[in-house]
């Protein structure tokens, strides 16, 4: 065989579901019985199943997680011209749940330790750059009423709540977790979701447990998960006669994706324990090597590592996070970048918040790395191997300006 003629090695995959439990079993029952569109056993079973592991009283499934933050939003009352204070560095789904409800959101930086919404910058701005009436409270800038917060738990790892907690008390907002990528972390030893007014969660192909698509608002107030439930399943006040006194939305999850949904979460503890072993493993085979920095869990948090990120420092590597990310695809290997920081997003112009420097380094910086719950130690093997060989041979060439 010619050099040319050597195989291409095998792809590895950023992150991809794993389906090994009574998947096929329980959705060939819904098949089988016909029961398949958005009523049947396996949906109440599936939110029952969520709100326990989430702990909370009630859930609600929807047609994904972006469902789920749009009728959280209405939960709380948030209405036309509102701002709610969101996450800049976060995909950019809580940003346009904001919108769908016509409010703007107010986008707060990163933290730079552990990636998440910067609790000191939300207090910041709450207390600095709003003012308090008494009853409502206002953007000093925009003159717009801040109704409600919408921290967002990214890459598995939890924001440090308690003192955005602690302001949301003190001015009256709801908060509504968005915990789509931390189904399974704890913070202080609660779930996420459990933390806030209401929590979300997203089912995506990507996310630690998956029903392909899907989502779920969990909940401890009774009020707010009977109000979910009538507006996700298109506000029927008299469903014989289809009388209908409110606007609502076709957001139901169907029996299928739910029986999915039930066998994928009874995997659940075995999927985190596999994430954080490749967590760990990443960590003890990279910490070696110049230029990159691993991610790091506070002593209040349970991370479930959903997406293992690094930050690439371009002087001590002397190749940047695009670079790496480029010349790993060349060799097979799937990587991705963190999301374009909300605030520099031309859908979410204009900006009226704080400025967002963390959240663009980090930007810049981060590569997220294969890490589906059935990488195999040969595959991360590799990826340790392909990133620390480019890493010595850049490290032999002078960079070109």
């Amino acid at each position: 065989m010619t050099p040319s003629e050597k195989p291409s090695p095998e792809f590895i995959p950023l992150i991809v579901p794993e389906i090994r439990g009574n998947e096929w079993n329980y959705i060939k029952e819904c098949l089988d019985t016909n029961w398949v569109s958005s009523v049947g056993s396996y949906v109440d079973r599936f939110e029952k199943m969520t709100a326990e592991r989430a702990g909370c009283k009630y859930a609600v499934a929807t047609v994904n997680g972006t469902a789920a933050l749009h009728i959280a939003l209405l939960l709380a009352g948030v209405e036309r011209d509102d701002e709610v204070l969101v996450s800049s560095l976060t995909f950019i789904a809580p940003a346009n749940g904001i919108r769908y409800v016509g409010a703007w959101p107010v986008f707060i930086d990163a933290e730079a330790k552990y990636f998440q919404l910067d609790p000191t910058a939300l207090v910041d701005f709450v207390e600095n750059d709003c003012r308090w009436d008494g009853q409502e409270l206002r953007n000093r800038r925009t003159g717009r009423r801040v109704k409600a917060i919408l921290p967002v738990h990214i890459l598995g790892h939890p924001v440090d709540l308690d003192p955005i907690l602690e302001v949301a008390v003190k001015y009256a907002l709801p908060v509504i977790e968005d915990a789509t990528e931390g189904l399974g972390a704890r913070y202080r030893g609660k779930s996420l979701g459990s933390l806030g007014n209401a929590g979300c969660f997203s089912f995506n192909g990507n996310k630690i447990i998956t029903t392909g698509g899907g989502g779920m608002l969990v909940t401890n107030d009774a009020n707010w998960a009977a109000r979910a439930k009538y507006l996700t399943t298109q506000a029927k006040d008299d469903p014989v006669e289809y009388v209908h006194n409110a606007i609502g939305y076709n957001y139901r999850l169907t029996n299928v994706l739910a029986a999915m949904g039930c066998a994928q979460i009874e995997q659940l503890d075995a999927f985190v324990t596999a994430k954080r072993a490749i967590a760990t493993r990443y960590c003890n085979l990279l910490s070696d090597l110049p230029g990159v920095q691993l991610p790091e869990e506070a002593d209040w948090a349970f991370s479930t590592y959903w997406m293992y990120t690094v930050l690439i420092d371009e002087k001590s590597a002397n190749m940047n996070s695009r670079d790496l990310l480029r010349e790993l695809a060349a060799v097979g290997i799937q990587t991705r970048p963190l999301w374009q920081p909300i605030h520099r997003s031309q859908a979410h112009n204009p900006y009226s918040g704080p400025p967002c420097l963390v959240s663009e380094r980090l930007y810049s910086q981060a590569i997220s790395l294969p890490c589906s719950v059935g990488l195999s130690p040969s595959a991360q093997d590799r990826v340790i191997e392909a990133i620390a060989h480019l890493f010595r041979s850049h490290s032999m060439s002078p960079v070109v300006r």
